[in-house]
């Protein structure tokens, strides 16, 4: 039954069933290379934040469980509200990305399969400094599937909170470094 539940959980049309999830994130997520590209691979939700190995699945859960709270409290359950805990959220998201070498971007991309030559020679260059330093996707990535809370936007991102974005505009969800990303992925 738990694992059941578990499960259920674990999938897109759960994550997206609160009005919260689905007409903020799952917006911005939409336009992305990560929701629609050539190849036709698709992350969903559970893909980037929930990782597959049963003991950090659980531990994610329970993180997430957090969450629920939030919408339940009233915390995120507008549009102003969300983006005013954006920041927060992301960064607890960063943090977790970060602190596991982003290994659910690692189930999909890794260093070891890319093909530098097929990548444009600004990509290439990047994806083998990070390999040799260390980095993890999250350092230069943090826009890549959703919009950037106004904190990270002096980075280039586009000033835009997800009340303000219009819902078919793939130019406009995509931050600046997404954008870069795709376009060196394409």
């Amino acid at each position: 039954m738990a694992f059941t539940a578990l499960e259920l959980t674990n999938r897109e049309e759960f994550c997206i069933s609160c009005h919260e999830m689905r007409d903020n994130v799952f917006v911005e997520y939409r336009n992305t290379i990560h929701y629609q590209n050539r190849t036709g691979v698709r992350a969903t939700c559970p893909d980037c934040h929930v990782p597959r190995e049963w003991g950090p699945k659980i531990i994610r859960k329970i993180q997430a469980s957090n969450e629920v709270l939030h919408k339940l409290l009233g915390l995120i359950d507008t549009p102003e509200k969300f983006n005013a805990k954006r920041a927060e959220l992301a960064g607890h998201e960063w943090a977790r990305m970060k602190a596991n070498d982003s290994q659910e971007c690692r189930n999909c991309h890794n260093y070891s399969y890319m093909d530098y030559a097929e990548q444009n020679r600004r990509s290439a260059a990047k994806h083998q400094v990070a390999f040799n330093e260390g980095q993890t996707c999250i350092d230069c990535h943090k826009g890549i599937a959703h919009t950037l809370p106004s904190i990270e936007q002096n980075i280039g991102a586009p000033k835009v909170g997800a009340a303000e974005m219009p819902a078919n505009t793939a130019a406009s969800a995509m931050p600046a470094a997404s954008m870069a990303a795709s376009a060196a992925s394409n």
